[in-house]
């Protein structure tokens, strides 16, 4: 049996690999291939488990301690007196005296014209009013006029259900009458599809072959070349542009743009403008305050009669005897006693409004001005810095009149080798014969000679020579 290899298998550089994916149209019920150098070279031992993380869980952790109400705002803020920010008064408006000057460059430099409205084109809307009066009555409400149509009574039968008395049974027409029988089949006709053999030798003899004569090919009908006759008369290059095509000079089409001209005045402008002349200032008067009038009360007495009051007849009524029965109460002249258990057993005591329970400090806060001082300052003696003697040596080219060596230890110890290339480069591996290729994209190769290959080097190219061993 030959041994079948694939290509990534042949492989000697390490960097021809396979895809390991399906390459098929309809295959995809496949799992993708799990073939690596990695699983190969390093296998897998037994169940042995991660090391377990000593990271700690993220979880909230809960302080079981009683939480104390004061925070360093509560301990540090004092509380100050607040005071409303004074609102700024509004100074009143002073006009600026003078006049102002309305004077502007479109009113210095634009000259009014007279303009007439434009008229316009469109015609005018004519209204087509007739004077007959609209008959409102259509032609269907016309000719088709309601008739009394009088409801047709129902001719169906009265059908009342009887159930019936017998009981039902369970044959049916079809179990009556059918009686099962065995199948026979039927015997079939066809002929039976073998081949028959005849023992007469083939002979291979057509009709063409028979009575096909072969006739002699009378020869092909070859037609002389025409020779090319140049003609005597002298070739006519005239065409109708050249023919009516003169070649005048025309003129510069003129502008019906008009020239620009500035309009200006070298006279002195006045300062008058159509504003300053058409409105004048008017005085203008305040507006009057109307004033209230003060509250005069009418002459005489208010009559405070009303018509209820006089109309109104007033009648002797008793008042309503209330329905529920007298109470006979016992009247005593022993004071009532108001003790009872709830107030001899529950005796009410001085209670007073329980304090913070704050925690003491333990670093009491400072009383003194604050100096601004650390033990940094307070403490720190400075030194003076000696530079430490640096040992470099110094940046200067040194001239050697002696040889220089440049005998290193890879040029004397290196070796040159030969220089081998992958089979896999080659489209067909030497020693190697192509299979086939599966749907996960493998090329595989089996092996017809051994491998034997010896590379000469001929101009700077590595040729391969193969020795073809028979196996």
């Amino acid at each position: 049996m030959k041994e079948k290899r694939c290509l990534c298998e042949i492989c000697t550089c390490g960097r021809h690999h396979c895809p390991h994916k399906s390459t098929r149209i309809y295959d995809t019920g496949g799992q993708p291939c799990l073939m690596t150098e990695y699983k190969d070279k390093y296998l897998q031992y037994g169940n042995v488990p991660p090391p377990q993380s000593l990271k700690p869980k993220e979880e909230y952790q809960a302080h079981h301690g009683r939480m104390e109400g004061i925070t360093t705002f509560k301990s540090d803020y004092l509380p100050y007196d607040v005071v409303n920010r004074p609102l700024r008064v509004q100074e009143k408006y002073k006009p600026k005296p003078g006049e102002i000057d309305l004077g502007t460059t479109y009113r210095r430099d634009y000259n009014p014209h007279k303009i007439q409205p434009v008229t316009l084109v469109r015609p005018l809307e004519r209204k087509h009013i007739k004077g007959g009066k609209l008959d409102t009555i259509p032609t269907y409400q016309d000719d088709y006029r309601s008739w009394e149509v009088q409801r047709r009574e129902p001719n169906k039968l009265e059908h009342t259900y009887h159930p019936p008395t017998e009981k039902f049974g369970n044959s049916t027409t079809f179990q009556d009458d059918f009686v099962p029988r065995e199948l026979n089949p039927r015997q079939s006709f066809k002929p039976p599809g073998v081949a028959k053999l005849s023992d007469v030798p083939f002979d291979g003899v057509t009709n063409h072959r028979s009575s096909y004569v072969a006739h002699q090919l009378e020869p092909k009908f070859v037609r002389p070349k025409e020779e090319y006759k140049p003609s005597s008369q002298p070739f006519e290059d005239i065409t109708t542009h050249r023919n009516d095509f003169k070649g005048l000079l025309g003129e510069f089409t003129k502008s019906c743009k008009p020239e620009y001209t500035k309009v200006g005045s070298n006279a002195h402008f006045d300062g008058c403008t159509e504003f300053r002349d058409r409105f004048q200032p008017w005085s203008v008067s305040l507006p009057e305050a109307r004033k209230i009038r003060d509250y005069v009360p009418p002459p005489g007495n208010m009559d405070l009669h009303s018509t209820s009051h006089l109309d109104y007849v007033p009648h002797m009524i008793c008042p309503v005897a209330p329905i529920r029965p007298v109470s006979y109460g016992r009247r005593s002249n022993v004071p009532f006693q108001g003790n009872t258990t709830m107030k001899e057993d529950f005796q009410a005591w001085a209670s007073c409004r329980q304090e913070i329970i704050r925690r003491h400090q333990e670093i009491p806060k400072p009383t003194g001005k604050f100096d601004g001082l650390t033990t940094f300052k307070s403490h720190y003696i400075p030194h003076e810095i000696i530079p430490v003697q640096s040992f470099k040596p110094l940046h200067v080219v040194v001239p050697s009149s002696a040889r220089f060596e440049d005998g290193t230890m890879y040029r004397t110890e290196y070796t040159p080798k030969k220089q081998e290339i992958c089979p896999a480069n080659y489209p067909s591996p030497p020693g190697y014969v192509f299979v086939n290729t599966d749907s996960r994209g493998h090329k595989f190769f089996h092996r017809v000679t051994p491998e034997i290959n010896t590379f000469f080097q001929s101009n700077g190219n590595h040729i391969p020579k193969q020795v073809a061993v028979t196996s």
